[in-house]
């Protein structure tokens, strides 16, 4: 997902031709770039992986793959957010795009303004979205890091009887001075038992 204040390429999957080349002239009408329209759920797929486009349009109802898979496929394995385009309102079906990467939802007929709105809104969601995961993952890469390390200090306590402070100081120095990662480091105690600067 590019991190621009506003996406340039929005991709365009309606079954409904009419509708399509609807959606299709308003996005142009505001400056975007149009991939499409895709006909079917599959070819928006395609689409989207051939041409990678920073958000994607979807009705629901499609040919192959429906909106709701789409849209989960887009964000999931491409991280492209989407706004799901319908005429249909029900519960089950919001219900569904809230847990699929969908962004946006909007009722057919769409104005122009709508859509504007819709897309800077569904944007900003989506870029405050793959920031949170990100620091999510950072958070528990960290902590996985620190286990090793502290599993690799207690090896070495085990090993050499020196103290935990003893331990860390020299994990530190190790990868200092081979300008290594401390994660590293620890890692190779784990498989190796040692520190390579410790002779037996």
């Amino acid at each position: 997902m590019t991190h621009l204040s506003m996406p340039h390429t929005v991709l365009v999957a309606d079954d409904e031709s009419l509708m399509a080349t609807g959606l299709a002239s308003s996005l142009k009408s505001l400056g975007f770039e149009i991939i499409g329209p895709a006909s079917n759920g599959q070819e928006a797929i395609d689409l989207a992986n051939a041409e990678d486009p920073d958000i994607a349009l979807l009705d629901i109802r499609m040919p192959e793959v429906d909106g709701l898979e789409v849209a989960r496929v887009l964000w999931e394995e491409y991280g492209i957010p989407s706004i799901i385009v319908s005429a249909f309102s029900d519960k089950k079906y919001i219900e569904e795009a809230q847990a699929n990467g969908v962004f946006g939802y909007m009722l057919k007929p769409v104005s122009t303004d709508n859509l504007r709105v819709t897309i800077s809104i569904a944007w900003a969601r989506a870029l405050s979205s793959e920031e949170q995961t990100k620091r999510i993952d950072q958070l528990e890469t960290t902590l996985t890091h620190r286990r090793i390390v502290e599993q690799a200090k207690w090896k070495l306590i085990e090993a050499h009887g020196w103290t935990e402070a003893e331990a860390h100081t020299r994990l530190q120095r190790e990868a200092r001075n081979n300008r290594r990662k401390l994660i590293d480091v620890a890692n190779e105690v784990l498989e190796t038992g040692r520190l390579e600067s410790v002779s037996e």
